[in-house]
């Protein structure tokens, strides 16, 4: 069994794929003139610091955000991701808001975003944030964060549940982010069954699905099954970093799975995972998956 909450592992080899993607997604979002609905499943906290007891644990972001931090030959991609969480290490201004990023700035590595607050950075104005949190203690943080944003909406839901309110969104344009912590074996079909009710709703949604690459069956069979949803079009990336130990057990890596993906997801991330695979890598079989059924 997999306890997946995000304190534990923030900023890790898989935060890092999660996030490359998700960014390249929003950044393809606001790049059109029309505004969309940001939602998220499972939002966790916000955001989290590196420095405390629990990220301490295993100290899992070092072999992750921790590999490209301060590097200056980053591949675009890359280095407007890593820009982005740089950015949420810096004091916020008076205003509250986070100031842009200095040229050749540099801040020490003490805080990770979560997903809502990476598209945070990325949303505009005229776009909307709903997040769902279950766990009551991420979900006070998550409001402290998020709940005086008047584009923004904070629930202490369940977020599987809670989809299928929310679509179709007004206006029509939605980016949906599912990433449980896969606790429990029943995570695995609530994903599935959660996102072909919400393809019912709302066919033309950007759909996104991170996933654990764990030995269990229910991971390894995840990504057929989710292929059976997609209605239009599909791109399933993974990452492989580590072994499992003796036992069989750890995050060897994580995939993410996008229904409906921009055009322009799939060249970006087969110029980027072989550099990405080499630089994360915790063994030398380390490898990457990219697949697609175009729509």
């Amino acid at each position: 069994m997999l306890a997946y909450r995000h304190a534990f592992h923030a900023g890790n080899h898989a935060d890092v794929l999660k996030h490359l993607v998700l960014v390249q997604v929003l950044r393809y979002m606001v790049g059109k003139d029309k505004p969309f609905r940001y939602i998220d499943t499972h939002a966790g906290a916000g955001g989290y610091q590196l420095k405390g007891a629990v990220a301490q644990k295993k100290t899992e972001y070092r072999e992750g955000i921790g590999r490209l931090w301060s590097r200056a030959d980053l591949p675009p991609l890359v280095a407007d991701y890593v820009q982005l969480v740089q950015r949420f290490n810096l004091p916020p201004a008076e205003d509250g808001r986070l100031p842009e990023l200095e040229k050749g700035m540099t801040p020490p590595l003490a805080l990770y975003p979560g997903s809502p607050s990476l598209a945070s950075l990325l949303l505009t104005p005229f776009d909307k944030m709903h997040l769902y949190e279950l766990h009551p203690a991420d979900a006070r943080t998550l409001a402290a964060h998020f709940g005086g944003e008047r584009r923004s909406r904070v629930m202490q839901e369940d977020g599987f549940a809670a989809l299928k309110k929310e679509l179709p969104p007004t206006p029509r344009r939605a980016v949906v982010l599912m990433d449980p912590s896969y606790e429990t074996v029943g995570d695995y079909s609530r994903v599935v069954a959660s996102l072909r009710e919400a393809v019912q709703r709302f066919a033309e949604g950007v759909y996104m699905v991170w996933y654990p690459q764990v030995s269990r069956v229910e991971a390894v069979q995840l990504p057929k099954r989710l292929t059976g949803v997609a209605p239009k079009g599909w791109l399933h990336v993974r990452l492989t970093v580590a072994q499992p130990d003796q036992q069989g057990f750890g995050l060897a890596g994580s995939g993410v799975f996008i229904l409906n993906p921009p055009y322009t997801l799939h060249q970006q991330l087969a110029g980027l995972m072989p550099w990405l695979t080499e630089q994360l890598a915790q063994y030398d079989g380390a490898s990457y998956l990219i697949e697609e059924l175009p729509g």
